[in-house]
């Protein structure tokens, strides 16, 4: 379960928008100050670790990029909710740990709303509007990646449990 204050914004929100391509060369914590800037470019100031992205179509279509989907988990972002989602940036967003829940109904959560999100239900409460929303719900092992911290972490710790249970066997 997770909830934060909802930012909000429209269709075809590419990976250039998220991570602009002039400051790629940029470690993340710098080119993270750039996420949005074109479409928001108060943003970078106003938005707080918890708080919830939400879009229309097409969120992070374009280059495969994995510093879209790094630049909103550096910055605290708890999750994405969109209408859609290009597929690169969907799978890289659950490999950095950041959950992305495709809803219908996106486009009825505001700005500033107050969510509440449980991701493995697929459900959405709007408390601003009293709403309940629903979403495709991850799967239980999508949840416990995104738990790990994402794929990297997720393996780590796999890897870990599989070299501990083989040692104690073999003693």
């Amino acid at each position: 379960m997770m909830s934060g204050r909802a930012f909000v914004f429209g269709d075809g929100i590419d990976t250039d928008i998220l991570a602009p391509g002039v400051y790629m060369k940029l470690p993340i914590e710098q080119l993270a100050q750039h996420c949005l800037e074109s479409v928001d470019p108060d943003f970078i100031r106003n938005v707080r670790p918890g708080d919830i992205v939400v879009a229309g179509v097409n969120f992070g279509v374009g280059s495969s990029r994995e510093q879209a989907a790094e630049a909103l988990k550096h910055l605290g972002v708890a999750c994405v909710i969109a209408k859609s989602f290009g597929a690169i940036f969907y799978r890289n967003a659950l490999n950095f740990g950041l959950p992305v829940l495709v809803c219908d109904d996106a486009d009825r959560i505001a700005a500033g709303d107050r969510l509440n999100i449980d991701s493995g239900a697929g459900r959405i409460l709007d408390e601003t509007q009293g709403l309940e929303l629903t979403a495709q719900p991850l799967p239980g092992f999508l949840l416990q990646m995104i738990a790990d911290g994402g794929l990297v972490p997720h393996l780590e710790k796999r890897f870990a449990a599989a070299r501990n249970q083989a040692s104690s066997t073999s003693s």
